[in-house]
Formats: C-alpha cells, sequence, structure tokens
C-alpha cells in the first residue's frame, strides 16, 4: 500500500511516499521517493523529488497547496517515477499538530478542520496553513482519501494528574486548556523502537524517556510504549525553551512587560514564539551548532543559553524518573539529540548514582544511524534513535484505512 505523507509550511510542501504492508500493524515499509515544493504562490515555484538513484526537478507556477500536490504526483508519475498512476496512492496523510476535540489519527472532514481552525490560535505557525491547504486538496482531489495524524494523539494516554493545569475545571472542560502535549510520531517512533532495542525485565513495563531535541524540542515520560507525561503543554510554544520561542514563562511576566513597554499581549506573544528561545538569549543564533561554536570561541550570552536549554531537559528528565519509579532507557532523537555529543553528555552529567552513564567515546564518535552510547554497568540503556514521523504518520494512515473496510466488511455481513 502506497501513502504519501504531506509536511506543511505556510509557503512549502515536503512529502514522502512509502509502500507498506497492507496489513495493519505490521512495521516495515519502503520509502519510495522524497521531494516537495518551495516558493508556493510566487510566480516561479521549484518542484522536486527524489526517487532511489533519480532526482528530478522543475519550475512551475504554483499558486497554493493543492496545486502543489498534484504537481509532486504529475511528477512521481512521469518518467524516472515510482508510480504508474497517481490511483496507487491509498492516502495522503498529514502530520496535523492540534486538533483539540478532533485528536487521534482520523479522516480529514469539514467537522475534524472546524476543530483544528478552534485551536488555531494555541498553534498559529502550524494550523492555519495545514487547515487552508487540506482544505485546497480536497477540494482539488476529491478522489484522494485525506488522514490527519495528530501529533496530540500519542499523549492520549497521559494521567489527568500529569496532564492538567490547576485552572477552574470550565476552562479545562470547555476551552480545553490541558496539558496536550506535541511530537507525538516522533515520542511513538522512540517509544516503539527502545520497546524493541531494550530487553525487558520480568514483570515490569520497560520505564523510558524520549528526548526529542531540534528547533522545536521535548520531553516524554513513556511506560511501556504509552505516553505518562511529557514537557509541552496546551501549545507548541511551551515546554523547554527552543531555536526561537521561550518555552513555559509565566504569564504574569507578559503582562508585566506589556504595562512597562505599552506593547500589546498579541505583540508580546508574538515576540515570544519568533524572537525568543535560544536565539533570544544568546542574541545571535538558536541553532546548536552555532552556539557551540560561539561558546567555544568565549561567548558568554551562547554558553548560558545552552546552560539554560541542558538544565530545562534535566529538570523534565528528573520529574520522569520520579514518575516512572526508576529508568530502564533513554533515547535521544531530533537534529541536536542525534547530532551533538555535548548537549547529550550534558544532559546525562553526574547521573551515575541513578544508574545512568554514557560511554563517552561512544557518544562522541562520528557514526551515523541508531546505536547504544551505553557505558558499561550503566542500569538505564541509552540509545540515539533518528526519528521517522513520516513513517509513522503513514503506518497509522494506513492503519485507519484498514479499520475501516473492517468495519465496512462487518456491517455488510450483519446487513447492518
Amino acid at each position: 500500500m502506497k501513502i504519501l505523507v504531506a509536511n506543511l509550511g505556510s509557503t512549502s510542501f515536503k512529502y514522502r511516499l512509502f509502500d507498506l504492508p497492507e496489513a495493519a500493524g505490521r512495521e516495515g515499509g519502503v520509502e519510495l521517493a522524497r521531494g516537495g515544493v518551495e516558493r508556493i504562490g510566487a510566480a516561479e515555484s521549484r518542484v522536486y523529488a527524489s526517487a532511489g538513484s533519480s532526482s528530478l526537478e522543475t519550475v512551475v507556477p504554483v499558486p497554493d497547496h493543492a496545486v502543489a500536490l498534484e504537481a509532486a504526483l504529475q511528477q512521481l508519475t512521469g518518467d524516472g517515477g515510482p508510480l504508474g498512476s497517481v490511483a496507487e496512492v491509498a492516502a495522503v496523510g498529514f502530520k496535523a499538530v492540534h486538533g483539540g476535540r478532533a485528536g487521534g489519527v482520523t479522516r480529514v472532514t469539514p467537522e475534524v478542520l472546524g476543530a483544528m481552525e478552534e485551536m488555531a490560535e494555541v498553534a498559529p505557525a502550524h494550523n492555519p496553513p495545514y487547515v487552508r491547504a487540506m482544505r485546497q486538496v480536497a477540494e482539488r482531489l476529491p478522489s484522494v482519501p485525506l488522514v490527519a495524524a495528530f501529533e496530540t494523539g500519542f499523549h492520549a494516554t497521559i494521567p489527568e494528574r500529569n496532564g492538567l493545569y490547576a485552572v477552574p475545571t470550565e476552562w479545562a472542560e470547555r476551552h480545553l486548556v490541558r496539558r496536550w502535549g506535541f511530537h507525538g510520531a516522533s515520542h511513538r517512533f522512540v517509544a516503539e523502537r527502545l520497546l524493541s532495542l531494550v530487553p525487558a525485565r520480568p514483570g515490569r513495563p520497560l520505564r523510558a524517556i524520549s528526548c526529542h531535541l531540534g528547533g522545536s524540542s521535548s520531553v516524554c515520560w513513556i511506560r511501556d510504549g504509552r505516553s505518562v507525561g511529557t514537557s509541552m503543554g496546551m501549545s507548541p510554544q511551551s515546554g523547554l525553551p527552543q531555536n526561537n520561542r521561550a518555552g513555559d514563562l509565566d504569564p504574569y511576566a507578559v503582562l508585566h512587560v506589556a504595562k512597562a513597554t505599552g506593547r500589546s499581549f498579541e505583540e508580546l506573544l508574538v515576540e515570544l514564539s519568533t524572537k525568543a528561545g535560544l536565539a533570544g538569549m544568546s542574541g545571535t543564533s538558536g541553532d546548536m551548532r552555532d552556539l557551540e561554536e560561539a561558546a567555544a570561541a568565549g561567548s558568554g550570552r551562547a554558553q548560558t543559553a545552552i546552560e539554560v536549554y541542558v538544565a530545562a531537559i534535566r529538570h523534565w528528565l528528573g520529574a520522569g524518573i520520579v514518575e516512572l519509579g526508576g529508568l530502564d532507557a533513554i533515547g535521544f532523537a531530533g537534529g541536536i539529540g542525534e547530532n551533538s555529543p555535548a548537549t547529550r553528555a550534558a544532559v546525562l552529567a553526574g547521573l551515575g548514582d541513578l544508574g545512568i552513564a554514557l560511554d563517552d567515546r561512544a557518544n562522541a564518535a562520528p557514526a551515523k544511524g541508531e546505536r547504544a552510547i551505553t557505558a558499561a554497568g550503566s542500569r538505564t540503556a541509552v540509545w540515539i534513535i533518528p526519528t521517522n514521523e513520516e513513517l509513522v504518520v503513514a503506518r497509522q494512515a494506513r492503519d485507519l484505512l484498514a479499520q475501516e473496510r473492517t468495519n465496512q466488511d462487518r456491517t455488510e455481513r450483519t446487513g447492518g
């Protein structure tokens, strides 16, 4: 079964095309192609793809995301493409962010789009372009099933003690104010891999912590493959300091600055989500590679930004160990988690008494890919796990279609 997974930006469209086993729940799957469209809405847009050893590229006008998807499919079905026809695509899966009441994995319907619009103020960089693009694609390509796999879905298993804020009950029930959590596809992938990689201990669930560290970062506490707590809260702007987002902040700080400067609440929120985080603290860049280079050259602000980031990760790591009652495995994923030995070492420094120790040589090695970096004698396994969020979304879309077929067959057999 061929599933195309879309990752949307306001003027960009990226995708990966997978061929998966038909049976629901099956692992495996082959990536057939990846590509995208740049500068959507401009006079000329670049449409590119790589499929095996073939590279494809053209420049055409692409006014919207629906046309972008059509252009990508035309490229994939043309000479050198991996598809014989568009009909081979069983579904388009979207790595959607926040659906509010419409969580989990679901067909894209007007009701789902309405639920996403309800949460647009919470996920302003993600929901509006996704809603707009999904509507365009549904109108232009009505024969292609569209599936939304929400990042919040993996965190539906978080118990209320870890998911609720101490706000009036009406806020939670009517306005959905709670800790939703994000990076669900990445944390799900890490959880599944750790279940496969770390031997189970008889009579005890696997206790793991997933550290998705990159331009956007979060920590997730996992018991036997299920999320029981996470650092991100109501919005993707929360939790750890991000590349250019502040992360957790006392809301009264915003009121204080608004009164002191005469600036509006909305204006300050924009600044907190675009000019804060590691970039705001360092005064230069939010990219960890730049920060490490600047710190090594003597920049105190860059060094402080790194230390604040690491301290936030360690805060959630420690809280997770208490919640889980111990720890069996840690997985590092994301651009920083996979590629910054210094960050991994700083996060786990001095935790030997808790049974967590890195192999310094393995951690510093330039090797790529999935690998253990655990020191001999460490009770906790430490792994680097390159995440594959798109593969998770493809499998979720496949499983939803399979469940729909099963339900339809059951209805036909029973005459319902």
